[in-house]
């Protein structure tokens, strides 16, 4: 089977290689509660992204997974310590250096995997889509692509239940005992259209939550995280396999 990462391959493996569809896995350096790492969207992005790939290559698709981007939007993040933030024209700039690569060498197709909910792509591949207008640009957030009731009992968006579920089934040597985490208990907004999501407003980090956690991680489980990471992989092998299937020429029916 062919190598799907390019950050373990070598020139003598790429330089015959025709991959059709390029992936970015895109995290953050960000803390997540009192138990996982700062690079946990980072390492789960890439987690997510390779062996989404070797599904999708095992079915055929020709495909590279590139290193990850490890640094996220973190504008309300601004006072927690060693929160890395890169502003969205940043993001703007290095993914138009990478379109730019992969365009001049006919790699027509791009999927920016994000694992960081401070992320948002539509905009930057609305204005890269006018430059770049023979390339297929996507984006998916990995975590939204199953229903996290589906596994989980309880919700929560950051170094939650879900998070620190699939921390436990893959990188479990990095993982602090759940008894030394916090509640991730979070405050809402005052005003109520912000809280019914159909109005929007930045959160201040550090005045929403007291351990940097949004999700109370107590009930996560190794089980609850391989259960949920094998539903993950086999949505988005499956979008990287139609994305790989799919003339960028005739996209509608």
């Amino acid at each position: 089977m062919q190598n799907t990462t390019l950050d373990k391959s070598t020139w003598k493996q790429i330089k015959s290689a025709k991959p059709e569809l390029a992936i970015l896995p895109w995290g953050a350096t960000e803390a997540h509660n009192y138990h996982l790492p700062y690079a946990t969207d980072t390492i789960l992005a890439m987690h997510v992204a390779t062996q989404s790939a070797k599904y999708a290559a095992e079915k055929g698709a020709k495909l590279i997974v590139l290193p990850a981007i490890p640094y996220g939007v973190n504008t309300g993040h601004a006072d927690i310590k060693l929160n890395i933030n890169i502003n969205p024209s940043t993001q703007l700039m290095i993914l138009h250096d990478i379109m730019e690569v992969l365009n001049r060498q006919g790699i027509l197709k791009l999927l920016v995997l994000n694992s960081h909910g401070g992320n948002d792509f539509k905009q930057i591949i609305r204005e890269l889509g006018l430059k770049f207008p023979l390339m297929f640009i996507s984006t998916c957030n990995y975590y939204q692509s199953v229903n996290e009731r589906d596994f989980f009992e309880l919700e929560g968006e950051h170094a939650g239940e879900m998070e620190t579920s699939l921390m436990l089934h893959l990188e479990p040597d990095i993982v602090k005992p759940i008894a030394t985490a916090g509640s991730g208990k979070a405050k809402k907004f005052r005003i109520q259209a912000l809280n019914e999501k159909w109005a929007w407003a930045e959160r201040k980090w550090s005045q929403v939550t007291n351990d940097t956690g949004i999700g109370n991680p107590s009930k996560a489980t190794v089980q609850k995280g391989e259960a949920c990471f094998n539903a993950i992989v086999e949505k988005v092998g499956n979008f990287m396999l139609d994305i790989c299937n799919t003339d960028i020429g005739n996209l509608y029916e």
